[in-house]
């Protein structure tokens, strides 16, 4: 039976510091990224995967900015779902001429995700999810005025944060089951999905929301079986003591440890934080073992040379 495999593509998979995030960038950096997955499909391993789209999302929302009063202006579910359809297609482009170039031959299909929350979610109210570029503080204090919440994420500057509820199901999860099944290599719930929520009449509609990319990827694995998820970010490993002379690396952690150290406040909101919450998450619900590590190292950190490494006992 194939391992059943879940890579996350953080932002810094599509989007590097001091990158402008053309496209042409974004290609050369998914080139690089999806370079180390090639061996896992080449062993045989299905592989579905997810990934982030905060500044894609920014971005599609300055130009919404830039363009008011000549085109019309796109609420943020609609953003979502346009950089879904951007996103999964470079992914697709990239991963499937990374194949043909190793004479592998499997399909790749991108499939448009939505994920239902509760209009009725606290979180709502509470932005917490950055997205877009890095802004200076003048720039941040001018983007206030507008309506906008932005935090500081030092040393880089402020980001725009909005809500992220929690995802209760992926929409489109008995598509991606039937094509994963298939052995089809599936790009899906792209940016965490459209945050949809559901009416009385079962009727569904759009939110101004972002759902956390690494819990929908969670519950997308639990449900259709996939026994291990990489979590790719920008560095090695999850640390204790994150950015002070006490910084340590996690190597082996338990669920209970993870538990422990959230609790402790070692991981920041916004970054390490959903991480750790989705690998306990996916623990608990089946799943046996949430990698954590850089993007370059994505094979290392399967082969278990590098990488922090969740498991539930």
């Amino acid at each position: 039976m194939p391992e059943r495999i879940l890579v996350a593509l953080g932002g810094n998979a599509l989007v590097r510091p001091a990158q402008r995030g053309t496209i042409a960038e974004q290609r050369a950096n998914l080139d690089r990224a999806l370079t180390g997955v090639v061996p896992m499909i080449q062993r045989g391993c299905q592989v579905v995967i997810t990934h982030g789209n905060g500044p894609q999302v920014g971005h599609i929302l300055i130009r919404v900015e830039a363009a008011r009063h000549q085109a019309y202006d796109l609420p943020l579910d609609t953003c979502v779902a346009q950089s879904q359809g951007e996103i999964g297609y470079l992914i697709q482009q990239s991963l499937e001429n990374l194949l043909r170039k190793n004479r592998i031959d499997r399909t790749v299909a991108v499939v448009l995700c939505r994920t239902l929350v509760d209009q009725h979610d606290p979180k709502l109210a509470k932005p917490t999810k950055p997205v877009g570029p890095y802004y200076s503080r003048e720039e941040a204090l001018a983007l206030k005025t507008q309506g906008w919440f932005l935090a500081e994420e030092a040393p880089h500057g402020f980001r725009r944060v909005v809500p992220s509820p929690e995802p209760i199901r992926i929409v489109e999860t008995e598509v991606i089951q039937r094509l994963f099944d298939d052995g089809v290599i599936v790009i899906a719930v792209g940016g965490g999905g459209i945050p949809v929520c559901a009416e009385a009449d079962g009727t569904m509609k759009g939110i101004e929301a972002v759902v956390d990319k690494d819990l929908a990827s969670s519950q997308l694995a639990v449900t259709i079986g996939v026994e291990r998820i990489l979590d790719l970010t920008s560095v090695e490993h999850a640390k204790l003591h994150f950015n002070s002379p006490s910084e340590e690396n996690l190597q082996t952690i338990t669920v209970a440890d993870a538990k422990k150290y959230l609790a402790e406040g070692h991981f920041a909101p916004g970054s390490m934080q959903p991480k750790i919450e989705a690998g306990i998450y996916f623990l608990e619900h089946g799943g046996r073992e949430f990698i954590i590590t850089r993007t370059e190292k994505v094979l290392d950190g399967f082969e278990g040379r590098t990488g922090t490494h969740m498991v539930l006992h």
